[in-house]
């Protein structure tokens, strides 16, 4: 059974979102364009409304959920590779930021590093409570190294419909390179990939 299907068999999924952004520069010399893009499901949430100690079915099937996410994230690169990666979501007020965690742990977050060509590092994250349209600053970090500052950064996602009080908003984001223009000191990713080489 594919990873999809796995998701749809384990979650209520209502839609699909995607953000894109390409950037060319920030008032300086254009180089390379940095792509982000976030990828955003919105679930229904089963723990709505009341208090279980056991969030177990939220997170035991989450591999298909980091997989199938992963790989949407991924192929908005348009071929680029991912050099960083985030994660988060918020869930709707009926519901508890613990039951958003409960989706993104480490079942998901090994499986959102397969679907996007592997990673070391641990993967930054981002949850919250919130209403309907609530905006989510997904944070990014270096996928194989935390301690790479230019790839410290963020994207910005928002559904106007979404997370409704009974539901959860999933979210995963990868980027193809730092922040452009970069350039306040601290480990490079040439460094970093000259120790790996060594």
């Amino acid at each position: 059974m594919s990873d999809e299907a796995d998701l749809s068999k384990a979650y209520d999924v209502r839609s699909w979102h995607s953000v894109i952004q390409e950037i060319a520069h920030e008032g300086g010399a254009h180089g390379p364009a940095l792509i982000k893009a976030a990828v955003a499901v919105v679930i229904r949430n089963p723990f709505s409304g009341r208090h279980v100690a056991d969030l177990s079915p939220l997170t035991k099937p989450s591999a298909a959920l980091g997989a199938a996410m992963g790989r949407r994230a991924r192929a908005l690169l348009g071929g680029r590779d991912v050099q960083s990666y985030g994660k988060g979501g918020i869930a709707g007020v009926n519901g508890e930021q613990e039951h958003v965690v409960a989706c993104v742990t480490t079942v998901f977050g090994d499986a959102l590093r397969e679907a996007v060509g592997g990673g070391e590092a641990w993967i930054s994250s981002a949850t919250k409570t919130a209403s309907a349209g609530s905006t989510l600053d997904i944070p990014l970090a270096h996928k194989d190294e935390l301690y790479i500052r230019s790839h410290y950064d963020a994207i910005s996602i928002a559904v106007p419909d979404a997370p409704r009080p009974d539901e959860l908003l999933i979210c995963v984001a990868v980027a193809s390179g730092g922040r452009v223009h970069a350039r306040v000191g601290g480990k490079t990713l040439e460094e970093f990939l000259a120790e790996t080489r060594a």
